[in-house]
């Protein structure tokens, strides 16, 4: 992600001007409170703009300017203590981007015993003031509400709580996902596989939901790029397929150079288009140098997911959005589909063939001859890996009826076992709802037959990051 679009965190306490000179210190152990916030988001990677604290509404208008001329991207808003919504409302309204209301007593409780023996009834109501931070909430979500500005809350202690900055942690990541998103050069290289119905998508819907740009490319310029690669490119490349991959014996030095050709080829397009992601299929007509490419491409598909830069075959594009999701998250996202139902042992294989994601494999992935690539042109090289063993989240980009875009679900576990040795990734998923219910759930959404694998459950992230885009998410397990 280039620099300039790093995620931009607005910051900024509320207060009533009204009680500064009524209670001395009330201001500077409020303003104090913000700078810890601002210590704890200082530790996520963004740049953090904090305009401190708010307490009327002539500063709220100048802090809302301030806020859209910074284009921030989230705002934390941290209610210190009671605090007019009219100080609220003009700072989220004009920066028009999702708020965060930190709704975080100073203490667990308030000792009573000692705040009862201040025998000051200023002071004792200056000290009520700094623990008062739930009362205006209500107040600023009714107003938040009623002019149509989507809010969310985390409830908590400000010392000593972990869960708040847990979740705190997981909206800024979600935060920059969908900033990433919104940055993300995605190409578009060939067509889609003809009459597979459910993979065809729109793509203005793509970009009006998760932002972003979408190159389209043509395999011709793929094919130019390989004519123009040298063979030392293709030795230093064979080199690197050594070192990332375990090449079973009966590939063919023929399959290695012209894998290797098109890997440095592909990277060459992908440099040149500046992509962050990419969906292809061709089918072949007769023009060879295209066959050539394509069907070559599988080792370089899997270097560039390896990197950062998912790769889906059969122009899935829906799928690659999804795959982008996952690494973004730094789960991984490996292409995938249903492949067989084990009965025995409750468990549905997934995998798919193509590309496979190397760093979130159980292993070294292996390269394998193929004679036929099922469904598709030519033969050649193919890799089979299964994601690591332990907790997965597999994501779906929906494509729904009412023409809006959803995000589907699922937590389950890599679990190890036989798999089937064709060539291709292949992994045994278990799931807490057992495999026919998941099954059963998973396909009354409406998905494509591909989804994405990714390490870890990360549903929560996925959760906020739907929030953040206004996209309904819906989890199975």
């Amino acid at each position: 992600m280039k620099n300039q679009y790093r995620l931009k965190i607005g910051l900024f306490g509320i207060g009533l001007d009204a009680y500064w000179p009524q209670f001395a210190g009330l201001k500077e152990r409020l303003e104090g409170y913000l700078e810890e916030v601002e210590r704890k988001l200082q530790s996520h990677d963004a740049e953090i703009i904090n305009l401190g604290l708010i307490d009327n509404p002539v500063r709220a208008l100048d802090a809302g300017h301030k806020f859209r001329q910074a284009d921030v991207d989230i705002i934390f808003l941290y209610v210190t203590t009671y605090a007019l919504s009219s100080t609220v409302l003009p700072v989220v309204q004009r920066a028009k981007v999702p708020v965060i209301i930190l709704n975080l007593a100073p203490e667990k409780a308030i000792d009573y015993k000692s705040f009862n023996k201040l025998n000051n009834r200023t002071k004792m109501t200056g000290e009520w003031l700094a623990n008062v931070s739930a009362c205006p909430v209500p107040e600023i979500a009714n107003v938040l509400l009623r002019t149509g500005i989507k809010f969310h809350q985390i409830t908590g202690v400000l010392h000593g709580d972990e869960e708040v900055w847990e979740e705190v942690k997981e909206w800024i990541e979600a935060a920059v996902v969908a900033n990433k998103m919104a940055h993300n050069r995605l190409g578009c290289m060939g067509h889609y596989y003809g009459g597979m119905l459910d993979v065809y998508t729109d793509l203005t819907l793509q970009l009006a939901g998760f932002g972003g740009h979408i190159e389209m490319l043509e395999t011709d310029e793929l094919s130019a790029f390989r004519r123009k690669v040298s063979d030392k490119e293709i030795e230093d490349r064979i080199k690197l397929f050594y070192k990332e991959f375990d090449i079973e014996q009966g590939c063919s030095e023929y399959d290695l150079k012209e894998a290797a050709r098109t890997s440095v080829a592909l990277d060459r397009l992908v440099k040149i288009h500046d992509l962050g992601s990419l969906s292809y299929f061709y089918s072949g007509t007769g023009i060879q140098e295209n066959e050539n490419a394509v069907s070559s491409i599988i080792l370089a598909n899997s270097l560039l997911t390896s990197r950062g830069i998912p790769v889906a075959g059969e122009y899935e594009i829906k799928n690659v959005q999804a795959m982008k999701i996952m690494e973004c998250f730094g789960a991984g996202g490996s292409f995938t589909e249903f492949y067989a139902l084990d009965f025995n042992d409750d468990v549905v294989l997934m995998g798919h063939d193509g590309p496979g994601h190397l760093a979130i494999a159980e292993g070294k992935t292996k390269v394998k001859p193929l004679e036929v690539y099922h469904g598709k042109v030519g033969k050649g090289l193919s890799v089979e890996m299964s994601v690591k063993h332990g907790n997965v989240t597999l994501l779906s980009v929906v494509q729904k009826p009412d023409g809006k875009l959803m995000l589907l679900v699922a937590e389950g576990e890599s679990v190890p076992g036989p798999i089937l040795e064709i060539g291709n990734t292949n992994s045994r998923y278990r799931f807490s709802i057992g495999m026919k219910n998941f099954v059963n759930t998973w396909n009354s959404f409406g998905p494509a037959h591909h989804c994405t694998a990714g390490v870890g459950h990360i549903a929560a992230k996925i959760q906020k990051l739907g929030e953040l885009l206004g996209m309904e998410v819906v989890r199975v397990c």
